[in-house]
This record gives structure tokens, C-alpha cells and sequence, in this order.
């Protein structure tokens, strides 16, 4: 096939360079011509993640991802956002073997500017001419590199270009839950690609509609020979956001980069503006929400955090006494005359006479963990309490008292018993003198 004149690939290349030049529309009648391409813009139908970039910075100026959020390459700015997506592809037979392939090489550039994942975007693919073939559901891949190599086995089908019911079809067998697609609960958005070079030979008009209505954002790239007006009428508004035309298939991996700018999130805990003390966190909305490291709670403005008072939750474990730390974190203390055991949460009895209730008056002393007994001073004894001493001066005070108070009642005793028999003697001697004087009345007769 000879290569196509120079004038002939200039309108084409013009196109291309539109976004980049700001050059304004010229008047040619060539539907091509028209605004058929997309620029980065607002966010579109269908929850589209596409958002219109900072104005690029004057000649000379400093610049960096962080200023200019809709730079794909922006350096740690931009990142995927999740989508369910689903590439919509014309295999019929205008489109020659090498042609597809460039087709293949398109989508899997785009899918590598994607995060692909079950919690991140899934990818599926729909192959169409006459008929219409689902060559995988969004939940077949988890990986690039499976998903590549799925696409790179697509092979073409056969003449025709049945575009709306290749969108009947992708609406009604691929954006379902049961085929992988995420419900309208997850706030992930449905996007579809679809690369065409003819016109359709059914009706798109309705059924895009419908799509579109059921909150599938479409996307219509045209390529040689395609129809203008049909690709318009399949893609989501505003026309100048959801519609691309290339001239040839040469170049329509070139297209990979502008999908990657549409499907940029701005990752904006990578600017450093977000105010979060301790830790940001992005959210899938393209927002943000700020969290604190373990043992701080965030406080009400979202942003500071405060240290737990660990203590106070009741939940520390600890035996005797919880100790709050300054850096959210706690530690466990004994009471006097415990140890704190090797578990660092519970107590064991250390010396018993320092717990303080031993009742020794004047020294206890430790036997070991379980057991104490009780001293005094010098000068002092113990007594036979075990617990309270007394002066060694008194004690024996005591001890001569208890001496006298026995002698005293021994001596008590003692002149009770000799008056007893002081008594008795007296009654013996009168009854021995009676007999006496009996005895000598009877001698004397």
C-alpha cells in the first residue's frame, strides 16, 4: 500500500497538535476538521475522572507535578483513579492485521498507565464486527501482565460494524456485578472506549443513549475512515472531552497518553498541602482524609492529633497502677512492696514488712517474699506478742514486783498456817491437861 501523501496526513497532524498549539479551529469543510478531539476539561457525565489542568507555567518559569495536577508524569502527583473500563474495539475486515495490532498495542499502553486491581480499575474487552464477542469480563485479570497478554491473543473477526449492539452488549454482559463490575454503592466509575474506522451499519444513536443514561460514560475514538457524526453521537457530553480522531492507526498509541492525563487522580497527600499532622491518606474520591499514628486520636479540626490516654481506656491490663507515657503509650507500676513480674502487667509480693501492715512496733524483719517477724531497738525486748517491745529496766521491774507479790502470799500463807496451829496446839494442851487431871483423880481413890 503506497504511503499517504505528506498533504494528505497534515489535517491529521494538525489535530493532534490543537491542545498543545491553542490554535483556533480552521474553516475547512472536512468533518474532520471540526471539534472532534478531545481537550483535558471538567468532569463529565457519568461520574468521567477527567479534569481540566492548571494553565502550563510562562518560558522559563520553575515547574513541577505538584503545580500542574493534570500532568500524568507530574512526579508522585497523578495516579490512577479506579474504573470499571471496558475497550469497545472494531475487528472488521477495513481493519488490516497490522492495523489491529497497533489496536492492541493502544489499549495496552493504556493499561499501563492504570492500577489494576480488584479494589483498583478492571478491564475488559469487547471485540466486534458483525457480531460480537466478549473476549474477557472485568473480573477475568488482576494483573498487567495477564491482562497484556489476554489482549495481545485478541485476534479479528470478520466484516461488518455493529457498533450499537457491540454498546448493547457491553451494557447489558459486561457492566454487570455478576460479570466483575462494582455496584452503584462503590461510586466507581463505568467508562467505555470505543475504537472504530467505518460507520456503523446499526442504529447507536438509542442504545448509546441508553448507556450513557445507565451511567456509562463513552468514549469514541475514530480512526481513517470513521464517521464523524456517528462517533458523536456514541460519546458522553461534551463532545470535545469524549470524542478523539486520528488519521491513521500509525498513531493511535499516541492517544495513550492523553487517556492517562483523563484517568489521572490528583494525589493530593503528594503535594504537602494537606495540613495532616501525622498521616494523609487518599481517598478513592480524589480527596483526602488525615489519620494519626497508633496511640493518638484525631482531634475535631481532622488534621492534629492528641495523645490516648491509654490509662483512662481501661483496657491497659495492668495489676496495680497504669502510667501514662507523653508519647501515647503507657507502662505498669507496683504497689510499695510488690515487684512487677516479667509479663510487665502484673505484680508479685516483694518484702511483706514493706507493705506496711505487719504490726511490728519497732522493726520487721523480711524472711523472704512470704513470711517477716518482729525486733526492737536496742535496749528494748520483745514481748510475748511477738509485736510490741518493752524497756529491759522495766521488764525486770516487772519480774521483781511478780518476785515480792509471791513472797507476800507466801508469807500471807504462812501466818495463816501458824496461827492454825498456834490455835490447835493451845486445844491440844487443854485436852492433855484434862486427861491429866483425870488420870490423877482416878490414881488417887
Amino acid at each position: 500500500m503506497p504511503r499517504p501523501a505528506p498533504a494528505r496526513r497534515l489535517p491529521g497532524l494538525l489535530l493532534l497538535l490543537w491542545p498543545l498549539l491553542l490554535l483556533p479551529l480552521p474553516a475547512a469543510p472536512d468533518p474532520v476538521a471540526r471539534p472532534g478531539f478531545r481537550r483535558l476539561g471538567t468532569r463529565g457525565p457519568g461520574g468521567s475522572p477527567g479534569r481540566r489542568p492548571t494553565p502550563a507555567a510562562p518560558d522559563g518559569a520553575p515547574s513541577s507535578g505538584a503545580s500542574e495536577p493534570g500532568r500524568a508524569r507530574g512526579a508522585g502527583v497523578c495516579k490512577s483513579r479506579p474504573l470499571d473500563l471496558v475497550f469497545i474495539i472494531d475487528s472488521s475486515r477495513s481493519v488490516r492485521p497490522l492495523e489491529f495490532t497497533k489496536v492492541k498495542t493502544f489499549v495496552s499502553r493504556i493499561i499501563d498507565t492504570l492500577d489494576i486491581g480488584p479494589a483498583d480499575t478492571r478491564v475488559a474487552v469487547v471485540n466486534y464486527a458483525s457480531t460480537v464477542k466478549i473476549e474477557f469480563q472485568l473480573q477475568a485479570y488482576t494483573d498487567k501482565q495477564s491482562l497484556k497478554q489476554a489482549v495481545g491473543r485478541i485476534t479479528p473477526l470478520s466484516t461488518g460494524t455493529m457498533s450499537g449492539l457491540a454498546i448493547q452488549t457491553a451494557m447489558d454482559e459486561a457492566f454487570t456485578v455478576e460479570a466483575g463490575a462494582r455496584g452503584p454503592s462503590s461510586n466507581i466509575p463505568k467508562v467505555a472506549i470505543i475504537v472504530t474506522d467505518g460507520r456503523p451499519q446499526d442504529q447507536v444513536n438509542e442504545v448509546a443513549a441508553r448507556a450513557r443514561a445507565s451511567g456509562i460514560e463513552l468514549y469514541a475514538v475514530g480512526v481513517d475512515r470513521a464517521d464523524m457524526e456517528s462517533l458523536k453521537m456514541m460519546a458522553s457530553e461534551p463532545l470535545e472531552e469524549h470524542v478523539f480522531y486520528v488519521e491513521t492507526y500509525g498513531v493511535i498509541e499516541k492517544l495513550s497518553s492523553r487517556f492517562q492525563e483523563t484517568f489521572c487522580a490528583l494525589d493530593k497527600c503528594a503535594l504537602n498541602t494537606h495540613g495532616c499532622e501525622h498521616v494523609c491518606v487518599n481517598d478513592r474520591s480524589g480527596s483526602y482524609h488525615c489519620e494519626c499514628y497508633e496511640g493518638y486520636t484525631l482531634n475535631e479540626d481532622g488534621k492534629t492529633c492528641s495523645a490516648q490516654d491509654k490509662c483512662a481506656l481501661g483496657t491497659h491490663g495492668c495489676q496495680h497502677i497504669c502510667v501514662n507515657d507523653g508519647t501515647g503509650s503507657y507502662h505498669c507500676e507496683c504497689y510499695e512492696g510488690y515487684t512487677l513480674n516479667a509479663d510487665k502487667k502484673t505484680c508479685s509480693v516483694r518484702d511483706k514488712c514493706a507493705l506496711g501492715s505487719h504490726g511490728c512496733q519497732h522493726i520487721c524483719v523480711s524472711d523472704g517474699a512470704t513470711s517477716y517477724h518482729c525486733d526492737c531497738y536496742p535496749g528494748y525486748t520483745l514481748n510475748e506478742d511477738k509485736k510490741t517491745c518493752s524497756v529491759i529496766e522495766e521488764a525486770r521491774r516487772l519480774v521483781s514486783t511478780e518476785d515480792a507479790c509471791g513472797c507476800e502470799a507466801t508469807l500471807a500463807f504462812q501466818d495463816k498456817v501458824s496461827s492454825y496451829l498456834q490455835r490447835l496446839n493451845t486445844k491440844l494442851d487443854d485436852i492433855l491437861e484434862k486427861l491429866k487431871v483425870n488420870e490423877y483423880g482416878q490414881i488417887h481413890r
